[in-house]
């Protein structure tokens, strides 16, 4: 069993979807939002959303339910949306490790996963902000909308009721590990091309190899392949 609630506003369909964990028999509790006052990224940075133009939408999955280790369900979550966006606008849509969707080098959606444990349950909690009728993006270069990577017009609820029945079905059909990171790799942005990264302050030139079951990404670097965290480098794109 699952449930769909609509927020007219909210700080943070993360923060705030425990309040609707109330129904101990139902598997997956989403919770969206057109107003998203305090949105938030993965290690704490920010998504900011125009309220009516773009959709904050997160779900609660009981965690009994994932069988594969917390790092490969960051993938798989990442796979869920992008698989989901790339019908629905029918576009190439590219995951920047590790949680971005990317359309035509702009990035239009970000994820976040936290794991909380509510009424003695433990719960992954998953976010998607997606930018999705926005059209100007003076201060975020980085950044586009559906509407400005395709030119195409989505309504949000069936937008959300997208992403919503695709997480479900998804988690209920679930692909082994290996066609997890298989998929994730086919479409990680900037994959096997030359790219500028900056580590510890200085720029300098890499090759995105592939994703790892670690969660660590692969880069060939001018001195040989090295392994990465989040956050211990940044892709300049």
């Amino acid at each position: 069993m699952n449930h769909l609630f609509y927020s007219d506003e909210c700080s943070s369909t993360n923060d705030e979807i425990h309040q609707f964990l109330l129904y101990p028999e139902a598997d997956f509790i989403g919770l969206y939002t057109f107003n998203q006052k305090s949105g938030r990224g993965q290690y704490g940075n920010t998504w900011k959303s125009l309220p009516d133009e773009n959709i904050a939408y997160s779900v609660a999955v009981k965690k009994d339910l994932i069988s594969v280790p917390d790092l490969m369900f960051n993938y798989c979550t990442a796979i869920v949306f992008r698989n989901c966006i790339a019908n629905v606008t029918q576009n190439q849509v590219s995951v920047k490790w590790p949680n971005d969707l990317i359309i035509n080098h702009k990035k239009v959606a970000g994820i976040l996963i936290e794991k909380k444990k509510v009424n003695g349950e433990w719960y992954f909690i998953v976010g998607i902000g997606v930018n999705v009728l926005q059209k100007d993006y003076t201060e975020f270069p980085q950044a586009g909308s559906l509407y400005t990577q395709t030119r195409q017009i989505f309504e949000l609820k069936t937008l959300i009721q997208n992403l919503h029945q695709s997480f479900i079905s998804f988690i209920l059909n679930f692909k082994n590990e290996n066609e997890i990171l298989k998929e994730f790799n086919e479409n990680l942005y900037r994959k096997d091309e030359i790219s500028v990264f900056e580590i510890g302050g200085v720029r300098q030139n890499g090759i995105i190899r592939k994703a790892l079951p670690t969660g660590e990404l692969l880069i060939e670097l001018e001195d040989g392949e090295r392994k990465f965290y989040h956050k211990e480098i940044k892709l300049l794109y």
